[in-house]
């Protein structure tokens, strides 16, 4: 434990500490057993999702609660649950692969996401020995269906202000459950309600394992919605809801921080639960590029095509690099909490919570992969992307949804620098020192040295330099605006886009140094072509969104000095991104799709 706790890196510390990268986990090391679970949960889906999608989408009765009961059969719905509740017991890095697979399989992937997820977990982390005996075996066969009631019609983002309303009876032996929740996946089937409510005169929520044999359940009908509409979404009215004591979910008044951390897992999945939607969409959109004929040849020939089917691939890899590398952060630090003695559980929730504004920071960027994505792919089919006979219009309205759930995009950009600025100030997190550092460069005068010798020398000193412009940035802000900042959500969210894209471009650029170690670097040639054009494009986004943020506050001499730093740290030197995605597209034709993961 001494070793994790002097090494391993920290939530946040990115920003202030260089990784190797022999440090990060990317997918090309997941082991045979890991694969073999992986065609497995592929094999699923050509089974039992793909042939079925239009079935699905038009809710036919008793169909996707047939879907879950035989994912529950194989094991699928298991993933995370220890052998000794009836699952499977897999690492965390396993069940991100998991979600990563079923997350091509549209309106089921949100179904099993909230079963898996935000149904069961609430239980395994918080429920006493007795609740996870009773439910935990149900759930994860599927014999039960789960949901997680939550949001209600005037509390969305702002949860702990939910106004359902819990008492105890008078006989002491019930709790008792009045009001609405809204947006509830899986409700139209779900046999287990997670449900928050508040008793009054407390400030949180609580938390409760509802059954929906209790009776007090009233179901609203479906909601017609955009997309995912295979997916079962209903109101939930809570009438009277009796509810056995032995029932309450931890203890009163945690609920709120029941949601919070549940959350961080439903964030980092969310995340990884888009790439093979990613990876679906990119291959979709080669084979009808290659297929397409205009000017009498395949439109796949057409470099404003490769750009898209390039730019698709580039963001995807990258997408996997930065989610895989925060994943085995989490079980890296679960693992380390076992080892000094914390309960399995115990160890998940604080693994988690440590790496919270990374599982934020990859909810949005993958979340927003996936829209670009789409929407890319719809253009390449231009007029048949519009119709509902082609696969694009139902991939462009499923994925919308994406950057909604699990906390919208804005409250998790501003959630990652709230949580940066509160772990300096707590002295979590040494901000100060390299900020610092930062203030005394820009002070003197410009260095000239030269970039480190061999592959990606010259990327790692860019990234150095991208390392110092966000923290400028967010420290010159915080400085100014002190208390202010956090009203000042515009700027908090430039701070975040500087943080997101230095993230992503250092894990892209990791995750090929290392494939390079492994495979060579001839075997690699279009995954180094892809690490230079993500990391060309983030200096651009990062430069942009660090000009905004300056001057949104900053004046004088103060103003002119940090856009000179922000110019200087944004220097790199020049990449012909058209050559590199035009050759990263040839190869993607040539291999008939996506082959760039396992």
């Amino acid at each position: 434990m001494e070793t994790y706790a002097k090494n391993a890196i920290k939530g946040g510390e990115f920003l202030i500490r260089e990784t190797k990268a022999q440090d990060i986990f990317i997918p090309e090391e997941f082991n045979e057993e890991q694969r073999m679970m992986a065609q497995t949960c592929q094999d699923f889906l050509t089974a039992h999702i793909y042939p079925n999608i239009a079935r699905i989408d038009n809710m036919e009765e008793g169909l996707m609660e047939s879907i879950v009961e035989e994912a529950g059969s194989l094991g699928l719905l298991g993933v995370a649950v220890p052998e000794e509740y009836g699952g499977m017991g897999m690492n965390f890095v396993t069940n991100l692969l998991f979600a990563d697979i079923i997350g091509s399989s549209g309106s089921f992937s949100t179904t099993y996401g909230a079963h898996t997820g935000i149904g069961t977990l609430p239980i395994l982390y918080y429920g006493t020995e007795e609740q996870k005996q009773r439910y935990l075996p149900k759930l994860s066969s599927g014999e039960w269906k789960a949901c997680y009631c939550l949001t209600e019609p005037g509390a969305g983002s702002d949860a702990n202000s939910g106004i359902t309303k819990v008492r105890l009876s008078d006989d002491g032996k019930h709790y008792i459950i009045d009001g609405r929740k809204m947006w509830i996946t899986n409700s139209g089937f779900a046999d287990i309600f997670i449900a928050f409510a508040k008793f009054e005169g407390d400030k949180n929520l609580t938390a409760f394992i509802v059954e929906k044999e209790f009776g007090g359940i009233e179901l609203e009908p479906e909601e017609h919605k955009l997309g995912i509409k295979g997916s079962s979404t209903r109101q939930v009215v809570f009438n009277n809801c009796h509810v056995p004591v032995e029932n309450m979910l931890s203890e009163r008044q945690n609920g709120f921080k029941i949601a919070v951390n549940v959350l961080n897992v439903g964030r980092i999945k969310l995340a990884v639960g888009v790439l093979g939607g990613c990876r679906m969409l990119i291959d979709t959109s080669l084979k009808y590029a290659k297929e397409r004929v205009q000017f009498n040849q395949p439109i796949a020939n057409f470099g404003a095509i490769k750009h898209k089917l390039a730019e698709m691939a580039i963001r995807t890899y990258a997408s996997e690099a930065a989610c895989y590398r925060a994943g085995q952060d989490i079980e890296d630090r679960i693992e380390a909490l076992v080892a000094e003695g914390k309960s399995a559980s115990e160890a998940k929730l604080k693994g988690l919570e440590e790496f919270a504004i990374e599982c934020a920071m990859m909810k949005v960027y993958a979340s927003e992969v996936l829209g670009f994505i789409s929407d890319e792919g719809l253009q390449i089919y231009g007029g048949m992307g519009f119709s509902a006979e082609a696969p694009m219009e139902r991939a462009y309205r499923d994925a919308r949804i994406c950057r909604i759930y699990e906390g919208t995009n804005e409250i998790n950009r501003m959630l990652t620098v709230d949580m940066v600025m509160k772990r300096a100030l707590k002295g979590q997190l040494d901000l100060m020192t390299s900020g610092m550092k930062v203030q005394e460069e820009l002070m003197g005068p410009p260095s000239f040295s030269q970039p480190e010798s061999g592959l990606f020398g010259e990327e790692k000193g860019v990234l150095r330099n991208l390392r110092k412009a966000v923290l400028m940035v967010a420290g010159a802000a915080a400085m100014q605006l002190k208390d202010k900042l956090a009203t000042e959500q515009e700027i908090l969210m430039n701070v975040a886009d500087m943080m997101i894209d230095l993230y992503v471009a250092e894990s892209t650029v990791l995750r090929t140094e290392k494939l390079v170690g492994i495979k060579g670097e001839a075997a690699c040639e279009q995954q180094i072509n892809i690490a230079k054009v993500c990391l060309s494009d983030s200096i651009d986004r990062l430069e942009k969104a660090g000009k905004d943020a300056i001057n949104a506050f900053a004046t004088g001499d103060m103003h002119r000095i940090m856009m000179m730093g922000l110019k200087r740290y944004t220097k790199a030197p020049a990449v012909n991104t058209k050559n590199l995605r035009r050759a990263i597209a040839d190869y993607m034709i040539e291999k008939d799709g996506y082959v760039f993961f396992l």
